[in-house]
C-alpha cells in the first residue's frame, strides 16, 4: 500500500503570516491537530501543531492581557525543520518514519509542492484495514521456523477447511532468532477445527491455545 491511498489530500492550509488566533480557530472548526503552513504556490513553509498553540497561547484566565499575542503571526512559532513524504511512498515506511522520529503528521510533496498529509489516526486505520480486525474473524498465531515455506504450509491446511485468509502478519520471536510468529486472521467465528488440523499436522499453535480453553 503506498501514501497516496491513505493520505488526505483535501488539507487546510495557512500562510506564515496568518495569526495564532486564526490557527486556533481553524483547529477548532476543521478539529484537526496539524496545520501545514504554504506559500501562494502551494510549497511547504512550515508546520504548526496543536502543541505549538499551547505552548505559545496564554492560560485560559490570562487571555485578556494577552490579547495582541494572539495577533502574532505564525511564522514565530511554526516549524521549519519537517520530516515530509511523498505520494508513492510505501505505508510501512513511512510507518516506521513516525515510530523513530516520534512525530505525528507528515506532510506529503509532490515537486516540492503540498499534495496531502498522513497522521497517526490515517496509520492506525490503515493497519486496521491491513490486519482485517474491522471485520468478523478469528486470529490464530502460529510459531513456525524461521525458513522458507512455512507460510505455505500454514495456507494449505487452512485452504483444506476452506477457511479464508483475511491477513497474514509475520513478526520474529522475542525468545528464539530460529523461529517466526505468523498471525493469521480467518474469516471464521470459530477456529477449533483449524488449530486442531494445524496442531494434526506437527504446528505449534500460540493462540488460541490457553489454559482452560478447550479446543
Amino acid at each position: 500500500m503506498i501514501v497516496e491511498e491513505i493520505m488526505k489530500t483535501d488539507v487546510t492550509a495557512l500562510s506564515k503570516e496568518d495569526t495564532i488566533a486564526d490557527a486556533i480557530r481553524i483547529m477548532s472548526e476543521k478539529r484537526i491537530r496539524h496545520l501545514p503552513i504554504t506559500d501562494e504556490d502551494g510549497r511547504l513553509q512550515g508546520l504548526v501543531t496543536d502543541r505549538d498553540i499551547r505552548d505559545a497561547t496564554p492560560s485560559i484566565f490570562h487571555t485578556e492581557l494577552f490579547k495582541e499575542d494572539l495577533q502574532r503571526p505564525l511564522k514565530m512559532i511554526m516549524k521549519t525543520d519537517i520530516i515530509t513524504g511523498h505520494p508513492l511512498d510505501f505505508a510501512e515506511e513511512i510507518a516506521a518514519v513516525f515510530y523513530e522520529q516520534r512525530i505525528g503528521c507528515l506532510p506529503i510533496l509532490n515537486d516540492k509542492k503540498l499534495v496531502g498529509i498522513v497522521t497517526e489516526t490515517d496509520l492506525l486505520h490503515t493497519l486496521v484495514q491491513l490486519t482485517g480486525a474491522h471485520q468478523p474473524g478469528s486470529q490464530i498465531e502460529v510459531k513456525v521456523p524461521n525458513k522458507a515455506g512455512m507460510l505455505f504450509e500454514i495456507a494449505e491446511v487452512i485452504c483444506k477447511r476452506k477457511a479464508n485468509i483475511q491477513s497474514v502478519l509475520v513478526y520474529p520471536d522475542k525468545t528464539d532468532d530460529k523461529f517466526k510468529i505468523l498471525v493469521i486472521r480467518v474469516q471464521t467465528m470459530n477456529p477449533t477445527l483449524v488449530v486442531e488440523d494445524l496442531k494434526k499436522a506437527g504446528h505449534h499453535v500460540l493462540w488460541p491455545n490457553m489454559p482452560g480453553i478447550s479446543l
